[in-house]
């Protein structure tokens, strides 16, 4: 039985993002998007602005493609590798079976500190340029005015919920016993090798680090090198890097 490999988007985007994956081949797994409200299908809907309702409906949505023995795997880029490692934890105390393993992508560990978006106060301009600077986001519907209407507000929802989310260091007692892959574009302008390292403190288990070819953005612009990665991951056969030397800022 192939892996649910359950995807979240970055901020303000939808489960769009991940469904060209769903025609390039894989051994290990097949692609569930997660989706959100306030974006694509779900555009009427009002987006969320708080980080556990969010964990809640992925949570919900990943009980329904898992169902009761289906294993499954989580995968978040940026704002979404929160948003994945805060379902996983929403998912093992409500006692679902735990996934396969948490891949969390271009973000750092959750406990860390974030500089705000200001997504609750900004003018729309502001606030667009604002989210160029702190997470390298930029789309040609934000330069376009009635373009920008439509994105915004799932946008602003989204790092609503990054700008008051605050997650403690876990001690030996809280660390989940998770097996946990953690990746990086190499050449992450915004996250930091020691700061992505930081994520072996939310688990237990074993915890795999890697830097994958490119930037921040990285997976929208060579996504099926990554697939190939998440495949060998999940495999079982790919060999990870050691970051544990890795210098501060690196």
């Amino acid at each position: 039985m192939t892996i649910a490999l359950m995807c979240i988007p970055f901020a303000g985007v939808g489960a769009g993002l991940f469904r060209p994956w769903r025609a390039h081949p894989a051994r290990t797994f097949e692609v569930v998007p997660v989706q959100l409200p306030g974006r694509e299908e779900q555009f009427i809907e009002e987006p969320l602005t708080s980080m556990d309702a969010a964990a809640d409906l992925c949570a919900a949505q990943v009980r329904a493609a898992a169902g009761d023995d289906r294993p499954y795997a989580l995968f978040g880029h940026s704002f979404g590798a929160l948003l994945a490692y805060e379902t996983s934890r929403r998912l093992l105390a409500d006692g679902f079976r735990p996934p396969r393993r948490l891949i969390v992508s271009g973000a750092a560990a959750p406990f860390l500190h974030r500089e705000k978006s200001g997504a609750a106060t900004l003018p729309d301009d502001e606030f667009a340029a604002r989210l160029q600077s702190l997470v390298g986001y930029d789309h040609a519907s934000l330069h376009d005015p009635d373009l920008r209407e439509l994105l915004l507000p799932a946008l602003r929802a989204d790092m609503l919920i990054h700008d008051t989310y605050a997650a403690e260091v876990p001690d030996s007692a809280t660390a989940s016993a998770l097996p946990l892959s953690v990746l990086r574009g190499e050449s992450d302008a915004l996250v930091s090798r020691a700061d992505a390292n930081q994520w072996s403190a939310v688990t237990s288990a074993d915890a795999e680090f890697d830097d994958v070819p490119g930037n921040h953005m990285y997976l929208t612009d060579a996504w099926p090198a990554l697939w190939d990665r998440i495949d060998g991951i999940l495999a079982g056969e790919h060999e990870p890097q050691e970051w544990e030397a890795a210098p501060a800022g690196a």
